[in-house]
């Protein structure tokens, strides 16, 4: 093997473009490809159920650790980085050497049982806070070696370079109309039914998934007459990585963010957070309680809510849910009209809307402001995924790819503990601020010292 680099780092420019598809028909072209179109449908299904579980769960620790649900929460979101590191490695390596898609098969039908388990011990009433550990780390495993696969996956399924951006932002799209609606769903599903129908719906949105990647008609694999050693593989992507200064500001753009900005999501329900008292009043504890509580007591009038925080919590992640879908529709209409300059917007918009969000004490100026987050959220995380995925030569994706999402989801796992262990000793709007404010930092640090960056094509 060379020790020179594969590529020169360049970010190839999409020649093959149709120039009439501008605007909203650019951001849906990856819909076009029949694999992918499969792929879009199910992962819309599944994500809803996905965060339909990661609306529940946090309001489920709540209420089995009611002292300090913040530190729990924060342990809960660190366990899946136990196995990151190791795991995401190696799931790079075998995304460049085997079907992509079993691997994706093999991986959402683990979360499926996850979800299962959860379901049938909530709805038996028998769920414990160590049941919730062990089957986050179960979850986490089999993410980390699920996300580097998927990512990678998206240029088979799209087949034309030219449709990357949209392909991507499509996914971002996906994600975000998830989060849009299914907290919602699960906030009113809760509310009604309890925490296990939350679970045992995200376990059914599996079956969507994985339907669509098995009725996909994808060329064969392609065999490799004598596979290169996982050691020597896995050292191959970590070097073209490292030897490029502009792949590694992108991806410490991501990590810095992943760490600081983004575990605001964990504290979210400690926001909005209201005890109940023997005498069925609410008493509101978080700094958004209060001006949450009429709508609460509306809601509370006309079903009958199992879950105090449940329609609050739901409403501010549909908000910032639908944030990111707009954010994730603009990537994919304007992105490759200077992808570096709205990554950039994305980079020191994210830090500040959140020391905006912080700093309120209003429910609905914090819904307004979180809508504005999502979209700045996705400006940089969806078109850094672009511009990494572009930077890398074919034969090197999966590998670049599990160290990017190693990195993303490990500091965003981290980030977690830290956002915890934080509101423990200062509080949750301090702990946001904080985050918020080192991060605009770094993103400042890169406007100026890393000014190529932002000229990014």
């Amino acid at each position: 093997m060379s020790d020179n680099p594969i590529e020169p780092l360049a970010v190839t420019p999409a020649e093959s473009t149709p120039q009439a598809l501008t605007g909203r028909r650019k951001a849906f072209r990856a819909l076009r490809h029949r694999n992918y179109k499969l792929f879009f449908y199910g992962q819309l299904i599944s994500i809803i159920g996905t965060w339909m579980q990661q609306t529940a769960q946090p309001l489920l620790i709540i209420q089995l650790e009611p002292d300090n649900p913040g530190l729990w929460i924060g342990v809960i979101g660190f366990l899946p980085l136990i196995p990151l590191v190791p795991l995401s490695l190696i799931a790079g390596s075998l995304a460049d050497r085997f079907s992509k898609r079993n691997i994706i098969v093999l991986t959402q039908g683990i979360m499926l049982l996850q979800a299962f388990a959860l379901a049938a011990l909530a709805l038996a009433n028998q769920i414990q806070t160590w049941h919730i550990v062990a089957l986050a780390f179960i979850s986490g495993a089999a993410n980390a070696i699920d996300v580097p696969a998927r990512q990678a996956f998206v240029m088979e399924m799209v087949e034309d370079r030219a449709d990357l951006d949209s392909g991507i932002a499509l996914n971002s799209a996906i994600f975000n109309l998830g989060r849009a609606i299914g907290p919602v769903l699960a906030g009113l599903l809760i509310a009604a039914l309890g925490y296990g129908a939350a679970f045992l719906v995200n376990g059914l949105s599996f079956l969507a998934v994985i339907a669509g990647l098995l009725l996909m008609r994808l060329p064969p694999t392609p065999v490799m007459i004598k596979p290169p050693r996982m050691r020597s593989h896995l050292k191959e992507g970590l070097r073209y990585v490292w030897r490029h200064e502009t792949l590694k500001v992108l991806m410490s753009m991501v990590g810095v963010a992943a760490f600081l900005s983004i575990p605001f999501m964990t504290l979210m329900p400690v926001f909005v957070q209201s005890n109940r008292l023997p005498d069925g009043t609410l008493q509101p504890v978080g700094p958004l309680a209060a001006s949450a509580q009429p709508l609460n007591e509306w809601v509370c009038s006309r079903i009958t809510c199992q879950d105090q925080n449940a329609v609050p919590f739901g409403l501010l992640m549909g908000m910032f849910g639908t944030g990111a879908l707009v954010g994730a529709l603009l990537v994919g209409m304007y992105g490759d009209r200077g992808r570096g300059r709205l990554l950039t917007i994305g980079n020191l918009g994210l830090p500040i809307g959140l020391l905006i969000f912080a700093a309120s004490q209003s429910f609905w100026l914090s819904a307004l402001v979180l809508l504005g987050v999502g979209v700045v959220f996705i400006l940089q995380n969806a078109l850094t995924n672009t511009l990494v995925q572009l930077t890398t030569p074919d034969q090197l994706r999966g590998r670049v790819m599990s160290i990017y999402s190693m990195l993303f989801q490990g500091m965003m796992g981290a980030g977690r503990m830290q956002a915890g262990l934080t509101d423990a000793l200062i509080g949750a709007p301090l702990a946001v601020a904080l985050g918020a404010g080192l991060s605009l930092l770094y993103s400042l640090l890169v406007f100026f010292h890393w000014p190529k960056i932002r000229k990014l094509k």
